[in-house]
């Protein structure tokens, strides 16, 4: 609420498109006409406005008493429904020597055009009215400019240190922009961060997409913010634990790591005789669709709410389960053609990222490579608001035979991909790493494992030589 001090500027204030002065006090049409008018901000000037009752039009104040009665009468016009959307606005006596001044204090509506009783009214300069046609369809166009998504909107207990900013500066927007767009950008880093919607200049902190994306601990913010793998014995969850992970931290760091785990413990393979002497190599899930799910799930999750992305794997099937329904264009009776996104700006990174393309063949794709490897169509379960369900089954082949757990050593071991980071804390040569996780020939291993990690996990020491013979690699 306003103070004090600051009623004498207004009562001589200039901005009169910001305050209206009247000593009458049994005009509710007025006082309501006046606070949906402050609530439509037609300037957009996005301050405040000010219906001062007990001031004349010339500033001075008029000598009247605010009681109790009035004070109730003017803060009821709040939610009394007359005033839709409901204004956001405070009510407050202020006592000068002169005699009392009653302050209604009225915020710029989000959700414009607001209307009194079904007429849209609007400040003209000093005078109020009725807004015309172009004018309500103004405020309409700005409506749908404030709708912001969730990864849009500040968050406003972060600052810039939250961000990893080097990560950003040396990985994010090169990918994201050409060597020379960046060379001629003088900006500073909020203004660039700013541009591509990862700061909110405003409140003067970083998005909620900036922290999703490159935040430093974005559980600390987002306390559902994670992925968590269970692998359970048997086909439900009344079965034995016997694997459970979670993964945290940005995006950028975790999905290069979630990737790896999905092909190092999830898929396994097994030789299925054809004949006497030949066998077939078959795979209990095709890697492509499991990472695509997984992918999406990041993508498409509902970042405020507190449950994780669920990734649980049986016997028989795995189960990729995030908080959120369909959103926006894409409902229960037109899934998948219609598509939407609950997070564009997370949604773009992750496509910079080249993780997903933003094409809508996700859910398509999912169901060749299934058919493809002979699995069971996956199942999608969309009809709840709440929650996104898929569950993929694996194939008959891999099934693991009565009274075993065929298929979870791999699924409890340490991924390659862990081993590499956890190796790399300090620095290590590729014969090292190698050795070290159990493999032999280096270039295949290098191709497979450590070039995915490069940039996003690891670094080289001599990043200008790639090819030194006093190479070597360390966790950035």
């Amino acid at each position: 609420m306003i103070a004090k001090e600051e009623i004498s500027y207004l009562l001589k204030s200039t901005e009169s498109y910001r305050v209206e002065r009247t000593t009458s006090t049994g005009n509710m049409d007025k006082f309501c006409e006046a606070i949906c008018a402050f609530a439509n901000d037609m300037p957009a000037s996005r301050k405040n406005g000010y219906l001062i009752i007990g001031a004349k039009d010339d500033g001075s104040i008029a000598g009247m008493k605010v009681d109790d009665d009035l004070l109730k009468k003017i803060a009821g016009i709040r939610s009394d429904g007359n005033i839709l959307p409901l204004p956001t606005m405070s009510v407050e006596r202020f006592s000068f020597p002169e005699g009392d001044l009653l302050v209604a204090e009225v915020r710029p509506s989000d959700l414009p055009p607001v209307r009194y009783r079904g007429r849209v009214f609007i400040r003209i300069g000093p005078r109020r009215d009725i807004a015309t046609e172009t004018e309500e369809r103004i405020l309409a166009e700005r409506r749908c400019s404030f709708m912001a998504t969730f990864d849009a909107t500040p968050c406003l207990n972060a600052t810039l240190d939250d961000l990893d900013i080097d990560f950003i500066q040396s990985h994010y927007l090169p990918a994201a922009f050409d060597d020379e767009t960046l060379a001629n950008d003088r900006r500073d880093i909020k203004e660039q961060l700013a541009s591509i919607h990862l700061y909110d200049r405003d409140n003067d902190c970083p998005t909620y997409a900036g922290i999703i994306l490159f935040g430093k601990n974005p559980k600390y913010f987002l306390l559902g913010d994670y992925v968590q793998f269970v692998r359970f014995d048997g086909n439900n969850k009344g079965g034995d634990i016997l694997n459970e992970r979670q993964f945290t931290g940005p995006l950028c760091k975790m999905l290069p790591i979630l990737e790896s785990f999905v092909r190092d413990a999830i898929i396994t393979q097994r030789p299925v005789p054809e004949s006497l002497f030949r066998e077939r190599t078959v795979w209990n899930y095709p890697e492509g669709a499991i990472r695509e799910l997984v992918m999406n799930a990041c993508m498409h999750r509902d970042y405020q709410s507190n449950m994780p992305i669920r990734l649980y794997q049986f016997d028989n099937f795995i189960e990729v389960m995030n908080a959120g329904g369909l959103y926006g264009e894409a409902r229960p009776e037109n899934f998948p053609s219609v598509n939407d996104y609950r997070n564009p700006l997370v949604a773009e990174a992750m496509r910079v990222f080249k993780y997903v393309n933003k094409f809508n063949r996700g859910v398509t794709r999912v169901q060749e490579m299934l058919k493809e490897n002979e699995n069971p169509a996956a199942e999608f379960d969309v009809k709840s608001i709440t929650a996104f369900r898929v569950h993929v089954h694996a194939t008959k082949e891999t099934y693991p035979s009565q009274g075993t757990s065929q298929g979870t050593s791999q699924g409890t071991s340490q991924s390659v991909t862990e081993k590499i980071i956890e190796f790399c804390k300090v620095p290590r040569t590729l014969a090292e790493i190698t050795l070290h996780c159990g493999y032999q020939n280096k270039r295949k291993f290098r191709e497979h494992y450590l070039t995915p990690l490069l940039g996003t996990s690891i670094r080289m020491t001599i990043p200008e030589k790639p090819t030194s013979r006093l190479q070597k690699y360390v966790v950035i």
